[in-house]
């Protein structure tokens, strides 16, 4: 029950200091995770996969004798991709993919979350806008202008006294002592 009671606490604790944005964060590793084991252990039909053919001319280049599993992610016109096996013959580059729908619909989650903070009527007047700006008013706001550099800079200061002037005239050639 301890034990129980600590992790609990443990995911709440971290819940309240990285938020949701924490927990979409976990999801999206959990579902990289299976998604590279699924795709190492070649757990996947032909039907799933998308085979991008990119001409390439690299001068000296060794054709692979058949398809070497590759890792990769990407986006393209909103859907997931996961890269799962490349070749290169003559002048062309054949990277097979599958799509990652749960990537997607992390992403979508993530998205309409962040929308929920961002995306609010035009013509919504609410009392918080009144607050913040009466709060505003009664916080202290302090501020300092600091020199970035000392650049050209020096200070001035104000004296009244009486100097004296000394010739300060030293000859230019020094003459050796003579010898005698």
């Amino acid at each position: 029950m301890r034990q129980l009671f600590s992790i609990a606490f443990t995911i709440l604790l971290l819940l309240n200091v990285m938020g949701y944005y924490g927990v979409f964060l976990g999801l999206q590793y959990k579902n990289d995770q299976d998604m590279l084991q699924r795709l190492d252990e070649n757990n996947y039909s032909d039907s799933e996969t998308v085979t991008i053919k990119i001409p390439i001319s690299i001068p000296y280049a060794m054709e692979s004798e058949g398809f070497e599993r590759v890792d990769g992610k990407f986006e393209h016109n909103g859907e997931f991709y996961r890269l799962v096996k490349q070749k290169l013959s003559s002048d062309t580059l054949y990277v097979v993919c599958v799509k990652d729908h749960q990537n997607k619909r992390i992403d979508d989650a993530m998205t309409s979350f962040v929308k929920t903070f961002t995306d609010k009527p035009v013509d919504n007047h609410s009392s918080s806008k009144i607050v913040i700006s009466f709060i505003k008013d009664y916080i202290p706001q302090s501020f300092t202008v600091q020199h970035l550099t000392a650049g050209w800079e020096t200070d001035v200061v104000k004296e009244s006294s009486c100097s004296v002037l000394k010739s300060s005239f030293y000859p230019s050639i020094i003459h050796p002592p003579e010898r005698g």
